[in-house]
């Protein structure tokens, strides 16, 4: 009993003890929070202080530099205007001295004036005088000369046409013997500037060949890259090809038709094939050439058989198939020898000439346009070397060479060879140009030479490369003959258009006639 006692009164002590402690304790923990809140309230009131010190000293920075800021804008504006008032100061004293000038210019015009009228008054009056004195003296020339100013004055005008008239043909016939011995340069210079006029559209329907493509995507196919196949084809067929903004197209330029087609049908393969890079193009640009070279033999082989010569050599049957490829004119040269060869056949026949020798001559009297080495000869003498070269027969060579006259003629064969060429070439529609066309340029070279006063008759021949005029004698001397072809020829050159050369030939005669009764 005494020790539950004990327990309770220890158990009350300890208590007691404990909750003095705890009080003890929670009292030092609330003192320890207050100093430490005090000293946080300290040192946040100090870093507001600093803050609030660094915010007044940005503040003042800021301040300053503003206001240099204001200051520099505000010189520059004032010096800009300083400026402006200097120039428009300059640029008044300037106009001020122009209108000084002015004045002072104006003035010195106002005394020229005065002076040029009172000049010109008494100008009028020297004038008057001399129109006086004048008249004066023309009434004692007349009547002294027993004829008036006016007959006076008709007779000498017709004297000095008569003059001017004389030695105009005398100049015209010097000029003429002139160019006769310089004709050859002056023909050249002739036949350039005519090439450069006139030879423009057909150079280009000449030179060019188009290849059609199905899209333009393909053009860059042919290209390559880096332009590595387009130049490959270039090297491997010598000939130009342009690819442009042309829709669908790929132009290839040349002056070897037969290169052209090369080109042409190898690009065909190319495309076709779908495999385009430099080795397949060499490969079948080589192939392309093996089958042109075949078809131009197998040409020459058809059209000797068609026309029925024999014996000709294998080089010349070449060139004869090469004809197939080439233009003269307009007009294929190959059709152009089959006509030519035809037409001297029949006239050789008529004639009673050599048939076979007329008929070789007319299909190789071109032969010489179409050699693989282009010699600067005419291609008449070039096509002769050619045939002799190749044994022909001389009656033949002969027709070869002297069809545009560059040498004699000494076979009866060669004049017809001639005439036959000038028919085939010659004839309405054979070279660009239509028939209407045609028969307009005849009428207007025979109006040209009727407005001539004197003229009695004019004729158009040889497809217009000649006009022969007609003239009255009782009213055309044959001084006044030669001036009037010369003034002809001229106006053809300035008005008219034409190929190659007119020539123009004033026919004066006089006819007695009598009958015998």
């Amino acid at each position: 009993m005494d020790m539950i006692i004990y327990i309770i009164i220890a158990f009350i002590v300890g208590a007691a003890v404990g909750r003095f402690m705890l009080r003890f304790l929670f009292k030092k923990q609330e003192v320890a929070a207050q100093h430490k809140a005090k000293k946080i309230l300290k040192d946040a009131e100090q870093e507001g202080e600093h803050l609030k010190k660094q915010r007044q000293l940005e503040a003042k920075e800021r301040f300053l530099q503003l206001k240099a800021e204001h200051e520099k804008e505000t010189n520059q504006r004032n010096n800009t205007l300083n400026q402006r008032e200097n120039t428009l100061r300059q640029k008044e004293q300037s106009l001020n001295q122009k209108l000084e000038n002015a004045n002072r210019e104006k003035q010195e015009l106002e005394t020229t004036r005065k002076n040029l009228e009172r000049l010109t008054e008494l100008n009028e009056k020297k004038r008057e005088e001399v129109e006086q004195l004048k008249s004066q003296h023309i009434k004692q020339l007349e009547t002294m000369a027993g004829i008036s100013a006016d007959e006076a004055r008709e007779q000498l005008v017709e004297n000095l046409k008569e003059e001017a008239r004389s030695q105009a043909v005398i100049q015209i016939k010097d000029i003429v013997d002139e160019a006769k011995l310089t004709a050859t340069k002056e023909a050249k210079k002739v036949v350039i500037q005519t090439i450069q006029r006139t030879a423009t559209e057909s150079a280009i329907e000449n030179t060019v060949s188009i290849f059609n493509i199905e899209n333009d995507e393909i053009k860059g196919r042919i290209i390559g890259r880096e332009g590595r196949n387009i130049r490959a084809l270039e090297a491997a067929t010598g000939v130009e090809i342009i690819v442009d903004d042309t829709p669908e197209a790929i132009i290839l330029s040349g002056f070897d038709p037969v290169r052209r087609e090369i080109a042409r049908l190898a690009l065909h393969r190319l495309v076709t094939d779908g495999r385009i890079h430099p080795a397949r193009i060499e490969e079948v640009v080589s192939k392309t050439k093996n089958q042109i070279e075949d078809e131009i033999v197998e040409i020459g082989e058809r059209t000797v058989i068609d026309l029925g010569i024999h014996g000709l050599h294998p080089e010349l049957i070449r060139m004869v198939g090469r004809m197939r490829y080439r233009s003269s004119y307009g007009q294929n040269l190959l059709q152009h020898s089959r006509e030519v060869a035809n037409f001297s056949a029949t006239m050789a026949a008529e004639l009673g000439l050599n048939v076979k020798h007329a008929k070789r001559a007319g299909l190789l009297h071109d032969i010489g346009k179409v050699p693989d080495d282009n010699p600067e000869l005419p291609h008449a003498i070039l096509g002769m070397q050619l045939a002799e070269k190749y044994k022909e027969h001389p009656d033949v060579c002969n027709a070869i060479g002297a069809h545009h006259d560059e040498i004699e003629m000494t076979s009866l064969i060669s004049p017809v060879v001639q005439a036959c060429d000038a028919i085939s070439g010659a004839r309405p529609g054979a070279r660009r140009e239509v028939v209407e066309n045609y028969i307009k340029r005849l009428k207007e070279l025979e109006e040209l030479a009727l407005s001539y006063p004197g003229v009695e008759k004019t004729f158009a021949i040889q497809a217009g490369r000649e006009l022969r005029v007609v003239v009255e004698s009782e009213r055309v001397s044959d001084a006044q003959a030669e001036l009037l072809a010369a003034d002809i020829s001229t106006r053809i050159q300035t008005e008219m258009t034409y190929p190659g050369q007119i020539k123009v030939t004033v026919i004066r005669e006089t006819r007695s006639v009598s009958y015998a009764k």
